[in-house]
């Protein structure tokens, strides 16, 4: 293990302390930090013109209310009902405030459950006979006390209302459960992250809209499979544009199951934080170069 690798893992503690406790006036000087430590960069936050870069001048320039609200897991579903339409969003089966309200005989043998305040503070039960309520309740209870913007640096996730939902589990009559990541730069789509196989290997792709295969990728390796164009490609970028309509750079997850429907996943205002490893490195500047800042206040 490299010497960088080894400080991370000792610098993430210590990071979410300096976030948590240090004045937002320290915050850029914790970012410059952190992307030196976990990526090697020595990031300018004046003139920022890498992707990373403009993710974390984002970060710290651009506090919109509505940020708040597209990154709250159980809000944003009312306002991707009334930006694109109901049918994307994936069946509710309730929201609670604590772990204890949780009537698991109420719910069906298949769910998902979700920390409406983070990001990967789920728990996926496809065989609610075998569910481990304690080992849940253990994770949720430490998924509570945790603020995730002070692991990333993200503002947005600090005002969030933590809250546990349910929602439906998908799945696909034959094969994975496919990710389809739409990247838009100033509010038009143009590239789609692809995953799969997460339970294997993660396997990552990048598309253009014309579904032609692109020469980059960030922290996993490019996949070496093709991948056939979805039916419905136009429908996702179309509603990708909808909401990706008034941010300088979003990204939009969504599923797209065998039967062609699309189901919305979340909102990433800044992709992996902002601390993107993307391969080959000189695509760090040239998506950054996609960016335009100027519409936003200095």
């Amino acid at each position: 293990m490299s010497v960088r690798r080894i400080l991370g893992k000792i610098y993430v503690p210590l990071k979410y302390f300096m976030f948590k406790n240090f004045p937002k006036s320290t915050w850029p000087n914790l970012i410059r930090l952190t992307m030196k430590i976990e990526l090697g960069e020595n990031i300018d936050l004046k003139n920022p013109r890498t992707f990373n870069e403009k993710i974390q001048w984002l970060k710290l320039n651009d506090q919109r209310p509505i940020k708040t609200k597209l990154a709250d897991k159980y809000e944003v579903r009312e306002w991707i009902k009334n930006t694109i339409g109901e049918e994307y969003l994936i069946p509710l089966l309730g929201v609670w405030d604590d772990f204890e309200q949780i009537n698991f005989d109420q719910l069906p043998e298949k769910f998902v459950l979700k920390a409406t305040h983070g990001c990967g503070c789920n728990i996926v039960v496809n065989d609610k006979s075998k569910f481990d309520v304690h080992n849940a309740r253990t994770k949720f209870k430490k998924w509570y006390k945790t603020n995730y913007a002070y692991y990333t640096g993200e503002q947005h996730y600090e005002k969030i209302k933590p809250r546990i939902i349910a929602e439906q589990y998908l799945e696909n009559e034959v094969g994975d459960l496919y990710d389809y990541k739409v990247f838009c730069f100033n509010g038009k789509a143009k590239y789609i992250m692809y995953l799969c196989d997460r339970k294997n290997g993660l396997k990552m792709a990048f598309y253009n809209t014309e579904w032609e295969k692109q020469p980059f990728t960030y922290s996993y390796p490019q996949m070496e499979e093709h991948v056939e164009k979805p039916n419905c490609l136009k429908e996702l970028i179309e509603i990708s544009e909808k909401i990706a309509k008034d941010f300088e750079i979003v990204r939009v997850d969504f599923y797209i199951l065998n039967n062609g429907n699309i189901k919305f996943g979340e909102v990433t205002l800044a992709s992996a934080g902002g601390y993107c490893k993307w391969f080959p490195k000189e695509y760090n500047a040239m998506l950054g170069e996609m960016i335009n800042l100027s519409g936003i206040r200095r």
